[in-house]
């Protein structure tokens, strides 16, 4: 007889703020970047810079061509991590963002392929809004060359696990 996976059973589990230890690490999936993510993110922002959006002008800069928006990586970097298991169980859990920081290290060109690890970083109980907490959330975004392109932190505040009745 072959065992069953119960979806529904794992679907129903949840991530509180007290499940979460610093250390904690998970990789995304990956996700190539295009010419038609750039030409999309450059008329959703506003954001036409010559170095985005002039094949002939990028050439001569210093990067040979044209690169992703910083914060077009970013985006993607948010979008890939969505989709990682674990940040799905926090679903319902975390109630905000509450802090973003990033550094971009290395430029992101078009066909790069990139993916995120995610590290739980420090946990810090919310005196302002009882039953939940800070987590400080790292997330180096890397090339397929393994090249760390971003290191960004993203503070969100979670609930913490309800105490049984």
């Amino acid at each position: 007889m072959t065992a069953s996976f119960d979806l529904d059973e794992h679907l129903g589990r949840r991530l509180y703020f007290d499940d979460l230890v610093p250390g904690q690490a998970w990789e995304s999936p990956r996700r190539t970047v295009t010419e038609t993510d750039v030409v999309q993110f450059a008329g959703l922002s506003g954001d036409y810079n010559a170095l985005h959006t002039d094949a002939v002008f990028a050439e001569g800069h210093p990067f040979g061509q044209r690169a992703a928006h910083g914060l077009l990586v970013l985006a993607i970097a948010s979008g890939l991590t969505t989709r990682m298991p674990v940040y799905r169980l926090m679903d319902g859990a975390r109630l905000a963002l509450t802090e973003l920081r990033c550094k971009w290290r290395a430029p992101v060109l078009m066909g790069d392929t990139v993916h995120v690890e995610l590290r739980i970083g420090e946990k810090v109980l919310s005196t302002k809004r009882p039953g939940t907490g800070r987590v400080v959330m790292h997330r180096t975004i890397k090339n397929q060359r393994q090249d760390v392109v971003a290191e960004s932190e993203w503070t969100a505040l979670l609930r913490c696990r309800p105490e049984a009745p």
